[in-house]
């Protein structure tokens, strides 16, 4: 997941590029729409941002379904130290 979200980050990431080739200079203001092409980066933008959030908050919810099952699993099993680790590896990620 966070090879996912750096690649989802790359229109953030380059945000000063993405605006600088976004808004015509001088000599091509007549040629092309700059409230539209900002308009439409506006829009790449919020899906970006919409979809990291949507699998942001989807990986937070299997993981906080999975520390869930290893607290019930814990419970039945205090010595096992393996199943422990696990739980914490999982608590720290969400």
């Amino acid at each position: 997941i966070q090879e996912l979200l750096r690649v989802m980050r790359t229109i953030d990431d380059r945000i000063v590029h993405e605006l600088n080739t976004t808004i015509p200079t001088a000599s091509f203001v007549g040629k092309v729409d700059p409230g539209q092409t900002c308009k439409e980066l506006y829009e790449s933008l919020m899906d970006a941002h919409t979809s990291r959030e949507r699998i942001i908050k989807n990986c937070i919810s299997q993981t906080s379904a999975v520390v869930k099952t290893l607290k019930e699993e814990r419970e039945k099993a205090h010595e096992d130290v393996a199943l422990l680790k696990q739980l914490r590896k999982e608590q720290t990620k969400v």
